[in-house]
């Protein structure tokens, strides 16, 4: 077993207002992503297993990191995203909560949002709360149970749910962390005969420079 380190992917479309247009790299994210694969370079840090989900944002930040690793990236559907887009118009429609226009918005939304899909009162949802929380758990056991670091590049949603299980967070300090995960902060998880501890959280050594600190993005 060994240590496994979550990245959020680079700023993608923050402009978009559905799923297929946000799924994509904007210019900024493409240069934080190859920032990070500079300063894992200038550090030495190799990685024996790289994965990501299957969205284009994931792998367009592995291919702008470029790793070093013994393998391609494993893509993996289970490393995907919740599907924010189709779930907050589902909760305007049905709820009235209007989707957020920005990110003052956004921080009051996302609990709200949370909450009436954990309680099933999302209908239609492409995918309950309890399976989105129950395929995280299954890939990051399984992938902690490798052999070699690993490097997961995924979503802001998928390692706040990492943090719930790794944590156990209650509802409420899941979603303030998701509120707090930047584009391609490094996140790391190492396995324990107890269980899986958090050993480092949100952290940015690409980025925290005072030339670069105008890339931090949250969305």
């Amino acid at each position: 077993m060994s240590h496994v380190t979550l990245v959020r992917h680079g700023q993608a479309n923050s402009a978009a207002r559905d799923e297929l247009e946000y799924d994509r790299l904007s210019e900024l994210g493409w240069q934080q992503a190859e920032w990070l694969g500079g300063w894992f370079r200038s550090t030495g840090e190799k990685f024996a297993r790289v994965y990501t989900g299957t969205l284009r944002r994931h792998v367009e930040t592995a291919e702008a990191i470029a790793p070093d690793c013994l393998e391609g990236p494993i893509r993996d559907p289970r490393l995907n995203e919740l599907s924010y887009f189709d779930l907050a118009t589902l909760v305007e429609s049905q709820h009235g909560l209007m989707m957020p226009v920005d990110r003052e918005a956004f921080v009051s939304h996302l609990p709200k949002m949370f909450g009436l899909w954990q309680e099933d009162r999302i209908e239609d949802a492409p995918e309950t709360f309890a399976a989105f929380e129950a395929r995280v758990r299954a890939a990051l056991t399984e992938i902690a149970e490798g052999e070699g670091r690993a490097l997961i590049v995924t979503s802001g949603g998928l390692i706040g749910m990492a943090m719930r299980i790794v944590m156990r967070l209650d509802l409420t300090a899941m979603a303030h962390a998701c509120l707090a995960i930047e584009n391609t902060s490094l996140h790391r998880i190492q396995p324990l005969p107890s269980g899986l501890a958090l050993t480092q959280f949100n952290a940015l050594p690409h980025l925290d420079t005072p030339d670069r600190l105008f890339a931090r993005s949250h969305l």
